[in-house]
């Protein structure tokens, strides 16, 4: 099957688990249904996706961050992150859902693999050892990009979770004032 034809039966596959998501925790759906909403048979599905969890993960990719990769390759974090977030709003139903999927597989550790992935694309890693940013033997890329990730998807899954009531700009302009000051530039302001 060529790419497009893929492409365009895992879109149909991910509307119907979104639709059906909107109703029904992720968790209780079964691929018969997400097929059967789709209108193929089971083995089409399993020939794009291993199960619902691929599923969601293929979701989150093509759907929330390589959107975004155009804008954060030209040093656009703020629009980057509104345009993953409006992505989640316009489909609020799912997301509210989605977010509230845990365990393995779930909502929150899918986006924090792809967010991980996403940031660790921009370290430069030469420049950091260089400047003495990897001083520590603990202080890998890996570990720096998973705390970073791990920050912008508590904030996500958090709003999410709330029902999403907080304006994205605000939500936005939160998390840039977090991640570029210390927790002691807080407190100092604060006092």
């Amino acid at each position: 099957m060529t790419n497009q034809g893929k492409n365009a039966i895992d879109m149909v596959l991910a509307e119907s688990l979104k639709e059906l998501a909107v109703t029904r925790p992720i968790d209780k759906i079964t691929i018969k249904e997400i097929t059967d909403k789709a209108g193929v048979i089971r083995p089409t599905f399993y020939n794009h996706f291993q199960d619902k969890y691929e599923l969601l993960e293929w979701i989150v990719e093509n759907e929330l961050i390589d959107p975004a990769i155009p804008l954060l390759d030209n040093g656009m974090m703020r629009e980057g992150l509104t345009l993953i977030l409006t992505t989640m709003d316009r489909e609020r139903g799912f997301y509210i859902k989605a977010s509230r999927l845990e365990g393995q597989n779930s909502f929150p550790e899918i986006l924090k693999k792809y967010m991980t992935r996403t940031i660790l694309r921009y370290f430069d890693i030469d420049r950091m050892k260089a400047d003495g940013m990897l001083g520590y033997s603990w202080a890998t890329p890996e570990m720096i990009a998973d705390i970073y990730a791990q920050s912008v998807v508590y904030i996500i899954v958090g709003w999410a979770r709330d029902g999403m009531v907080i304006p994205i700009a605000e939500l936005v302009e939160m998390y840039l004032a977090i991640v570029n000051r210390t927790a002691y530039d807080f407190v100092r302001e604060t006092v």
